[in-house]
């Protein structure tokens, strides 16, 4: 019988990735979504539709921070894996809403943890954020202290992991703790750079710098991060791992300027002040995830930015009224 697994977050952005790349090794995948509004989900519903037509996926409507659904969930549905990829992210959003960030990503979190702990399976890989490493210099090791996030979201993540690593120790859960740096690519969300530069490129609206535009990033294209994440569904017993692009970071204005080359267009530049909490510089270090996973990230930048700018493209007739 084909494996099962179980997707939080299946209409988001890492999580239906992740979900089409299980369906392909012939899974079955059930996901979950509860839709929420933080951005258009017109994007959410282009996601699910293309997984939808697929032979083995199952979706179901479900909000992680409502504990006895959650638990009704679990006894209905047996699975092999949990990837548990559904968050409220967003440093910026969560400064203004933090009560949004706790229950999502920690009530939620401690109610996935409780399905797992009395239904099953005891394989669970989870979602964690490069935001943890705020005030470090990079590259990022998981073995760096960070007990002192700056933002509600970072503080949410560091929150899950630790509760996380309780369940590992009390009740034997085997967890993969996956901290990701800037996800990108194809239908990414409508709140990270790449996407709102690339739109606003497109449509010739000034692009809005937070900053000087140094700022860099370790962006990671969303193949990779789905080879990492389903890299880790192996037996670990409870690890803390980096999914980066393990190589020089990238400014938002070297971003701008391979954009500015796919779409053949110059973008107009409006710079606004710092966000509190933003991080000025991201970087990984991945040694660690090519030791236990053997695994380290295929895509460049510009590689990953020209198949985002392709999609775009393609789908711009819709993608046009979707704010962001």
């Amino acid at each position: 019988m084909s494996k099962a697994v179980l997707v939080t977050g299946a209409a988001g952005f890492i999580g239906a990735a992740v979900s089409k790349h299980l369906l392909a090794e012939g899974c079955r995948v059930f996901g979950v979504d509860n839709l929420n509004d933080y951005y258009d989900i017109r994007l959410k519903l282009h996601r699910l539709d293309e997984l939808r037509g697929q032979e083995g996926f199952t979706f179901d409507a479900l909000d992680i921070a409502d504990a006895d659904a959650v638990k009704r969930y679990f006894e209905k549905r047996k699975v092999d894996v949990v990837y548990h990829l559904a968050a409220r992210a967003g440093v910026r959003y969560s400064i203004d809403h933090p009560y949004v960030y706790q229950t999502a990503n920690v009530i939620g979190t401690l109610n996935v943890l409780e399905g797992m702990r009395y239904h099953g399976p005891r394989k669970g890989v989870l979602a964690s954020s490069s935001s943890l490493y705020a005030g470090h210099d990079a590259p990022f090791e998981e073995k760096m202290v960070v007990d002192f996030p700056v933002s509600p979201y970072a503080a949410s993540k560091k929150s899950m992991e630790v509760l996380a690593h309780s369940y590992h120790c009390l009740h034997d859960l085997d967890l993969s703790i996956l901290r990701y740096f800037t996800v990108y690519g194809p239908a990414g969300r409508p709140d990270m750079s790449p996407y709102r530069f690339t739109k606003w490129i497109a449509e010739g609206t000034p692009i809005q710098i937070y900053g000087d535009g140094t700022q860099s990033r370790d962006f990671t294209f969303i193949a990779d991060v789905v080879s990492g994440t389903v890299a880790a569904q192996k037996p670990l017993g409870y690890e803390i791992i980096n999914i980066g692009g393990g190589t020089r970071p990238t400014s938002l204005l070297e971003m701008i300027a391979i954009l500015e080359e796919h779409l053949g267009k110059k973008a107009s530049l409006e710079f606004l002040p710092e966000c509190t909490g933003d991080v000025k510089h991201t970087g990984s270090s991945i040694a660690k995830a090519k030791n236990l996973l053997d695994w380290e990230p295929q895509t460049a930048i510009r590689q990953g930015l020209e198949a985002t700018v392709a999609w775009y493209q393609a789908n711009a007739a819709w993608l046009r009224h979707l704010p962001v």
